[in-house]
């Protein structure tokens, strides 16, 4: 059995950042994505699809990304049962992410946080985690990477392959 979700658009809101009783951060985003193929008016019909990120990755995404940026979320299907306040049953269908990535150019997203770009490959999710940095500004400027392009320098003996 698999149940793999990769969805790719903007955000529709700023995440919302709360806490459960016993403390474990939960942030809760939709994001826009456009369908692949037009209607036959000519025009992109757009899902907007609920998502629920679970401790580090529910803080990141709430203090990297805001309504309108481009982000990538991996993550699996899940769907829960409630009862809303009016006494109904209710079922909710979300992504639940286990990676989240930037994407595109930071400039002209319409966001105001400045993180430079910067995201080492393969995003802050997962394993990857624990190699991002706490924040942009501890990772000093000569440090960062061009492009997606290390220098290797001349020394053919020590490829890293």
């Amino acid at each position: 059995m698999l149940n793999k979700a990769i969805i790719m658009g903007r955000l529709t809101r700023d995440p919302e950042l709360r806490y459960t009783q016993s403390n474990t951060p939960v942030a809760t985003f939709a994001v826009a994505v456009d369908r692949r193929f037009k209607s036959r008016e000519g025009e992109r019909e757009t899902d907007f699809i609920n998502c629920v990120a679970w401790r580090q990755q529910a803080e990141f995404v709430q203090k990297w990304f805001q309504k309108g940026r481009m982000i990538c979320v991996v993550g699996s299907i899940q769907t829960r049962k409630y009862t809303d306040k009016d006494g109904n049953n209710r079922t909710a269908t979300e992504v639940v992410a286990d990676e989240i990535n930037f994407c595109g150019d930071s400039r002209g997203e319409g966001g105001s946080r400045d993180d430079g770009g910067y995201a080492p490959r393969g995003g802050y999710g997962g394993a990857s985690q624990s190699r991002a940095p706490a924040s942009m500004g501890d990772v000093p400027a000569s440090q960062l990477p061009e492009g997606d392009f290390a220098d290797l320098g001349d020394e053919d003996d020590e490829l890293p392959f």
